[in-house]
């Protein structure tokens, strides 16, 4: 799927991000391609949500929606349930005691949601390896944090 983009690339020419060619968007890797950001006019540029520049944000895009609509379900679904088939989600859970909705409210819920924001976690550091973004580091010397940020780098 072509990607037609307004970024400027360092030649002044417009650039296409190649699908077979992993690029970083900035943060702290180093080359002209990962760092042509810097040339690009952010304050003008059209930012679209539903289709992002550079193949980076594109996955992180999936990742947080994956996540988003996985939370919805969780978080909501037994709520929903309960709301359009009361007579299932009402039963008492033999041994326990407790109606099902409760159940799945008072303590699936919330242990979803906490398991779900560990795996976004990790695949977000999946997402960082791949595209070659570190986190940042102390320098113990001058206290001075190496940042690494998606959107441009710390240093500006």
């Amino acid at each position: 799927m072509a990607d037609n983009n307004s970024h400027d690339a360092d030649d002044g020419s417009n650039s296409s991000t190649n699908d077979a060619e992993v690029k970083a968007d900035g943060g702290v890797a180093s080359g002209s391609p990962a760092q042509a950001h810097r040339n690009t006019d952010y304050l003008s540029s059209e930012v679209n949500l539903l289709n992002p520049s550079t193949q980076f944000m594109r996955d992180h895009l999936k990742l947080v929606w994956g996540t988003f609509i996985a939370w919805l379900l969780i978080v909501w679904g037994p709520v929903t349930l309960t709301w359009l088939a009361p007579e299932i989600m009402t039963r008492t859970i033999p041994g326990l005691g407790f109606p099902l909705h409760y159940f799945l409210v008072a303590l699936g819920a919330p242990t979803g949601a906490l398991v779900l924001s560990a795996v976004y976690a990790r695949s977000r550091d999946r997402l960082d390896e791949k595209y070659g973004i570190e986190p940042a580091t102390v320098d113990n010397d001058s206290g001075t944090a190496d940042v690494a940020a998606t959107d441009g780098g710390g240093d500006q």
